[in-house]
Formats: structure tokens, sequence, C-alpha cells
């Protein structure tokens, strides 16, 4: 099976790529090699290339760009996936849309949401991925659109990072620098790993909206200070963790996805405490 990547070089995309690469052949593209808001290099890459799936990952997510420059954001998150998905309707190929549980960053209705769920978006980040949804919906029928969990994992030699909650975590403790996490934030946190492990399910299963990642009912805090304790840090708990006492006051941020339709083909994911447990004893730290 020949797969083209958008977003290539990606946290995602570049270890799904690696970890795969004997299975199916992959065209890995990412700003460098193929610029997504160029319709005709779209139109040119896949008509040459001629894939049977493309994973279209590439997006601009930091939600301050996206909130500060809503014009750019537009035309690289919505304009550019209706490009590809038209070009995919072309070439008679199969399309994965990677969009993200931030779609649900509005909702006052507490997660975990499933795939019929009213989504509220109050980003910009989250209104792209949840207008571009609707429109490839109308262009493409062999058309899966994934919500991805937050995503973790650790630093791998030529590949990108994302600052998930245990780098993010860890980076703060060997600076030095408090950790601040509320109590009143919840999402599920996914290890990359898991999260590849079960994406060649995807391609077995009916077209439509899925919902992936891990399931976890503990906040923001409570996963932090986990993290710390599984460190072997658990003693010095109280001069490096403090609770945020600004965000989330008048409502709790809840965006838990739920994954009972991926679970019902196949797809298993473990809850995050112990998928940041898996990923540390994959890597064997303890400091």
């Amino acid at each position: 099976m020949k797969i083209l990547l958008t977003g290539g070089k990606g946290f995602f995309c570049s270890r799904l790529a690696e970890y795969y690469k004997d299975q199916y052949e992959f065209i890995i593209t990412d700003k460098e090699e193929l610029d997504i808001t160029d319709e005709a290099a779209v139109y040119r890459c896949v008509e040459e290339n001629k894939p049977d799936i493309i994973i279209h990952a590439g997006a601009v997510a930091v939600t301050d760009f996206c909130n500060q420059h809503p014009e750019v954001a537009h035309r690289i998150n919505v304009d550019a996936a209706v490009t590809m998905g038209r070009a995919a309707k072309k070439a008679g190929a199969k399309m994965v849309f990677i969009s993200s549980e931030q779609v649900f960053n509005g909702n006052r209705n507490p997660g975990p949401f499933t795939e019929e769920d009213e989504a509220v978006p109050n980003t910009v980040y989250g209104e792209n991925k949840l207008e571009a949804e609707g429109l490839l919906k109308e262009i493409l029928d062999e058309l899966w659109i994934v919500r991805f969990t937050w995503m973790f994992g650790l630093p791998e030699k030529g590949k990108n990072m994302s600052n998930g909650i245990l780098w993010e975590t860890m980076t703060k403790l060997m600076r030095q620098e408090q950790i601040v996490a509320s109590k009143r934030e919840f999402r599920g946190m996914t290890y990359v790993y898991e999260m590849i492990e079960n994406f060649p399910k995807l391609f077995e299963a009916p077209y439509g909206t899925y919902h992936l990642g891990s399931v976890n009912n503990e906040s923001r805090y409570e996963i932090v200070k986990a993290i710390i304790e599984e460190l072997g840090l658990g003693d010095c708990l109280e001069q490096v963790l403090a609770e945020d006492t600004v965000k989330y006051l008048d409502s709790n941020r809840d965006v838990r996805l739920d994954t009972s339709k991926a679970e019902s083909c196949g797809m298993h994911w473990s809850e995050t405490r112990e998928a940041l447990k898996k990923c540390l004893s994959d890597y064997r730290i303890r400091l």
C-alpha cells in the first residue's frame, strides 16, 4: 500500500513512517517538499505519486498563532485540506484527515464526547478543524476523520518533538522550574506509539469520524503529579508542583473523547496513567 503523508516530518507522522517503513510505501512530504496551499502543486504531487491513501496531517496547530493570524490559519488548515480532498477524489485515493479534540474546546457540557456530540470550538484552530471536517465530507466518500487526543512521547534522533505532558514536565524539572497545573482541566493524553500501533486498524474500519486515544478521568494536576512520582521524585512534590489557581475558574476545561467507537473496531489504548508508565519503561527512564 502506498501512503502519502502531509506534515510527514511532524511528531506523529515521522514516527508512523519509521515504524511501518517495511509494511507500507510512504511518500513523505512536509513544507519543504510540498506547499499544501499551492493547488497546482498538490494536484501534481497526488497525480505523480498515485497513493492509495493520503494521510493529511499538514496544519498549523499553534493556538495563539492561529488566533492572531486567522487568514493564514484558514488558508493552511481549511483551504489546503479541501484542495487535498479534491486531489484525492480525482486520483481515486482514500483519505485520513487528522483533526483534534480541540473542536470541543468551547463546550460547556462535560466530556467524554462521542463522535455524534455537537462540537463547539472557541479557538481559530478548533474552528478550522471543524470546518474542514464538514467540507471534506461533502467531497469524499472514502474518508476517515480522526480526532486525536493530546499525544506525548520523548525525543528521538532525527524526529521532531512536540510539547506533550511528559516532556513538558520533564523539561521543567530539568530546568528546576516550578510546574503549575490545573485541577480543573481534563483531557485524554496518549502515548504516541500506542496511537501508531493502533493506526492500521483504522484502514479496516468503516469510513467516518473516529475519536482516537487514551481514556483519562484525572485532572492535568493529577497526571503531572503521577509523572513526578514515576520519576522517583515524589519527595519533591511540594517544591516542584503547584495548583493553577487562575485558569478555568468559571468552568472546567473538559475535552475528553469517548473512544468506544474505535474500540469496537479493534483499537485499544491504555488509560493515560498506564500509558505514561509504558512510555517511561520503553525508554528506561527513572531519575
